[in-house]
């Protein structure tokens, strides 16, 4: 395993997509159910993002600042939601996915590189 903002960005990932899957999947797949069926469902994938989330936080706390965690979080937010939007959930393709991600790129920019 990678150690460091390389071990983060791994973990982060890997949480993103169990956490999309739980706030989303359910509705899709569990439509005609009650609520809080679906809420039991995501709760339970939630907790393997937890499991994956909590260790990349503590490692990222290591070398980078408690808001760069978070931007770095959110971009990989929206490069995890953009797919899963598209090809799971079969959103179609918006202008706003871009528009959203340069957005968060002058965030990384200024996070990142400004000091």
């Amino acid at each position: 395993m990678p150690s460091g903002p390389a071990a983060t960005v791994l973990l982060l990932i890997g949480s993103n997509v169990f956490m999309t899957f739980a706030w989303y999947a359910h509705l899709r797949n569990m439509a005609a159910r009650p609520w809080y069926i679906a809420a039991i469902a995501s709760w339970s994938i939630a907790l393997f993002e937890y499991l994956l989330q909590v260790p990349a936080n503590r490692i990222g706390a290591r070398t980078l600042s408690l808001a760069q965690l978070k931007i770095m979080q959110e971009v990989i937010t929206l490069a995890v939601f953009v797919p899963f939007a598209i090809f799971y959930m079969r959103q179609p393709w918006t202008w706003n996915f871009l528009w959203a991600g340069l957005c968060l790129m002058g965030a990384v920019y200024f996070m990142f590189f400004r000091a």
